[in-house]
């Protein structure tokens, strides 16, 4: 694997036109020198430093507006590549992009139910290996991860991965020893989260938050361009929210946590139970999963399509919550549960505008990703970028 390095850049002048260049190329320096409020000499010297380190290159004549023509500058999205890896409960999900997102590769090992740390890591490896094995000539220059479960982001380190029984897996050093390119870990949804705010549906919003909804509940969120992580790494677990003191257990060991409530899990054990009470549905003697539940929606099932409408009822109490707390410009769904947004998301808005205590509250932008399976690998990658693109 071809390593790259981009630590001779990391200035905020430098930051500010390499970014610049990414969001509004092409570009002209005279553009850049308006835009930023750097003056010409500063851009112009810039601009020769990133010609030199081919992080970008010049494209295009442009219009002239009375003078000479300008050069116009992009991205050299041939030059530089990076890894974005999602370590979840039951595979690991990766890619393999340019600077500017563009996908190269991507491929997923299964994760084995005897895992160790150890294996951990050698699968990863290999994932890595695989995706690079027919793209020797890219250059890498980062590898993002997105880590299920508790992280120490300054440190790498997962802490504590509940449905992988994994605690302290060095991830960081362990792949920075192998690889020898920088390592950043964070949590899954998280990357998820900066993902979307990133490139995604999510781009411009600098006050925002991502939910994923899927065997578990957690939240990524972004204050002001950047993610929030909380005092310990933290924030986000709002799966664990208490929202009914007398609902279920949860696997946290609280009773009546929002994740009891909105789950893929929860979902199929609020049709088992009606099921359970006597209703007819389609579902009668089958497996029940939340996938199968909005299967059976998409056939018209009336028990499935009540199932998932009180599912989106309870999501969107959890998110007035958070609306009221955080006050963000939009609100993503990601996750499972997220795909049968045709049965959920009209409820979400229902509740939200009934619960909101403002008519700004009450009209919160709420969407659903459109990122799928590779959206955790592909925000993962994501922090690599920001670490290229941004001054930290």
């Amino acid at each position: 694997m071809k390593k790259g390095s981009f630590q001779w850049m990391k200035s905020l002048n430098r930051s500010i036109v390499l970014n610049k260049i990414r969001i509004d190329g092409p570009i002209s320096r005279a553009e850049i020198a308006r835009d930023t409020k750097l003056t010409p000499p500063t851009v112009s010297k810039i601009v020769s430093d990133l010609l030199s380190s081919e992080l970008i290159i010049e494209s295009e004549i442009g219009a002239s507006l009375g003078g000479r023509k300008p050069t116009m500058l992009i991205i050299n999205t041939d030059r530089f590549h990076v890894i974005g890896l999602d370590i979840g409960p039951t595979s690991i999900r990766g890619i393999l992009t340019n600077l500017t997102g563009k996908l190269i590769e991507h491929n997923h090992l299964p994760i084995t139910e005897s895992i160790t740390n150890e294996k951990l890591i050698i699968f990863i490896k290999k994932l890595v290996t695989k995706l690079v094995s027919d793209h020797e000539d890219k250059e890498i220059i980062g590898i993002g991860i997105g880590m299920h479960g508790a992280v120490d982001v300054e440190r790498g380190i997962a802490l504590y991965a509940p449905m992988l029984h994994l605690k302290d897996v060095h991830l960081k050093s362990e792949l920075e020893k192998a690889f020898d390119v920088p390592i950043k870990v964070d949590n899954d949804v998280r990357a998820m989260a900066f993902g979307e705010y990133w490139y995604g549906n999510g781009e411009h919003n600098e006050n925002m938050v991502t939910v994923n909804l899927g065997h578990g509940v957690g939240a990524g969120i972004i204050l002001n361009g950047k993610l929030f992580h909380g005092e310990h790494d933290l924030a986000g677990e709002i799966g664990h929210m208490t929202v009914d003191l007398s609902g279920k257990l949860c696997s946290c060991g609280n009773i009546g946590c929002w994740q009891t409530l909105v789950s893929g899990p929860s979902i199929a054990e609020e049709a088992k139970h009606a099921l359970f009470q006597g209703n007819k549905s389609i579902l009668e003697n089958k497996v029940i999963e939340g996938k199968t539940v909005y299967e059976a929606a998409v056939a018209g099932d009336a028990l499935a399509i009540e199932v998932l409408a009180k599912t989106g009822e309870y999501i969107g109490i959890g998110l007035t919550n958070l609306i009221h707390m955080f006050n963000p410009e939009k609100i993503i769904i990601g996750g499972g549960v997220s795909g049968a947004s045709d049965f959920i998301l009209q409820h979400i808005k229902e509740a939200i505008t009934k619960r909101g205590l403002t008519e700004q509250a009450k009209t919160t932008d709420i969407s659903c990703s459109t990122k799928g399976s590779y959206s955790t690998a592909t925000g993962a990658a994501s922090l690599i970028l920001a670490d290229v693109f941004l001054e930290n």
